[in-house]
């Protein structure tokens, strides 16, 4: 087998963080631009806090609606580690890991915004909620 299966296909040439915008953007080397918010990358999190061990296991992170990055760490050639502002960094961001974010980011903020709702979630942080009468 000539191609390594730890070698991404394709490697970002730049990543930037828009703070006002709060998302993560990535300059692929086949001129692909990623725009992937800090809450999907927060309540997507490749970490097994996030994920889990098995897809049964994966947790709904809520009220990271205003959750932001502090710190993108290269992680040799392959990855980044982000450090949101929750202090949330354990997750390893692979270059595979975010090209399949941006491939799926719809279909996944769609099932994020529906378990949200099947479990009467928020994306609020809990402060910023309604109290209940």
């Amino acid at each position: 087998m000539s191609d390594n299966a730890f070698t991404p296909s394709h490697i970002p040439i730049q990543i930037n963080y828009l703070k006002q915008d709060r998302v993560l953007e990535v300059i692929w080397d086949d001129d692909l631009q990623t725009r992937l918010s800090a809450e999907l990358l927060r309540v997507e999190s490749p970490s097994a806090e996030v994920q889990g061990h098995h897809p049964s296991e994966k947790r709904i992170i809520s009220g990271r609606k205003h959750v932001g990055i502090i710190n993108i760490e290269p992680v040799g050639h392959y990855a980044v580690k982000i450090t949101f502002d929750d202090l949330h960094d354990s997750g390893i961001y692979s270059w595979h890991y975010l090209r399949e974010l941006h491939n799926t980011q719809t279909k996944l903020w769609q099932q994020y915004e529906q378990a949200l709702k099947d479990r009467g979630l928020s994306r609020e942080p809990a402060a910023a909620r309604p109290a209940h009468k």
